[in-house]
């Protein structure tokens, strides 16, 4: 396994593939999701990632159930300790703000940030983590609200790295700024959408927003900022008949992307996936894929693109393509 630092030099070591936990205890079983947890581990994976309100959409789910499936392995296989535990806060159903998610999101405001972490500490089973997300923007709370509370974690000892998901780029920036003006901890992490495929333009984002060109050039620049990406295989879209792609790729640039893709993987023996997952670790701006599988296989067939290097050709085809 590939190590590398999160959040810039005094960030804890974390593994280059992120595991994804989001299914666990809904649509993978917990028996599944042991297995799982326990084969990266073995493989040397150290990253493991998880949100308060996964998955609150399956129905008859509430979304404690991904931490609580995490909380017992972790536990049973006195895991902790070394494992980078990452979470996130202000998308979990509120039943005051309504009846139907994602209009009764939590938010990000001061005390729902408190009551979060708190939920989510207790799901886990420990009195840490090492990453916390600020999970969707929240615009109806001051950022400077948000950024002070998430701080205040940090201080307190309860939160080691702060990050943001599904941020707009000139919001992640502003709230670096607030923070770094007011001598706080800022985000450190950002976690988007991100694949190989490239959206249209005019795709709708909901709560979910795509790694762009605007985010790559704010990452570039600030190295010591970590980028993520989650979905990066498109739910197995690039190898399976099955699985069509999301409507937000159907466009006349896929066509040609995939084309190129296929190129590449049978000129290095790889799969569409490996290719895919080392075009984002091995990029001018390394992105550390968070795996979203439900087999040991699939994650074996993940595991390999550790070893898999593009050479300058191959890559300058995939970004030109």
């Amino acid at each position: 396994m590939h190590h590398r630092t999160l959040g810039g030099g005094d960030g804890p070591r974390i593994s280059a593939l992120c595991l994804g936990a989001m299914p666990f205890g809904t649509t993978v079983d917990e028996r599944t999701a042991f297995a799982l947890l326990d084969h990266f581990a073995e493989a040397g994976g150290t990253f493991v990632d998880t949100a308060n309100n996964y998955g609150c959409w399956v129905p008859g789910a509430t979304g404690d159930e991904s931490e609580r499936v995490l909380g017992r392995w972790l536990r049973s296989r006195r895991a902790a300790d070394r494992t980078v535990l990452a979470t996130k806060a202000g998308a979990r159903p509120d039943p005051a703000r309504g009846p139907r998610w994602p209009a009764n999101a939590e938010g990000l405001g001061a005390g729902a940030l408190r009551t979060a972490l708190d939920g989510s500490l207790r799901r886990l089973g420990t009195d840490r983590v090492d990453l916390y997300y600020a999970h969707i923007e929240d615009r109806t709370v001051p950022l400077a609200e948000t950024v002070e509370a998430l701080a205040g974690f940090v201080r307190d000892g309860r939160v080691g790295t702060l990050g943001a998901s599904n941020h707009a780029t000139w919001r992640l920036a502003e709230a670096r700024q607030h923070a770094a003006a007011r001598g706080l901890p800022g985000f450190r992490a950002v976690q988007q959408r991100h694949t190989y495929l490239r959206p249209r333009p005019d795709s709708p984002t909901g709560l979910q927003r795509e790694t762009d060109e605007e985010l790559l050039d704010y990452a570039a620049a600030h190295p010591e900022l970590t980028l993520l990406g989650y979905s990066p295989l498109v739910e197995g879209a690039y190898t399976r008949e099955d699985r069509p792609l999301p409507d937000r790729y159907d466009h006349p640039g896929t066509v040609i992307r995939t084309r190129v893709l296929a190129e590449v993987a049978a000129e290095c023996g790889a799969t569409a996936n490996q290719v895919v997952l080392a075009w984002l670790m091995g990029g001018a701006v390394p992105v550390v894929p968070v795996l979203g599988v439900s087999s040991v296989a699939q994650l074996d067939e993940c595991l390999a693109a550790l070893d898999l290097v593009l050479d300058p050709y191959q890559r300058a085809r995939l970004d030109t393509a």
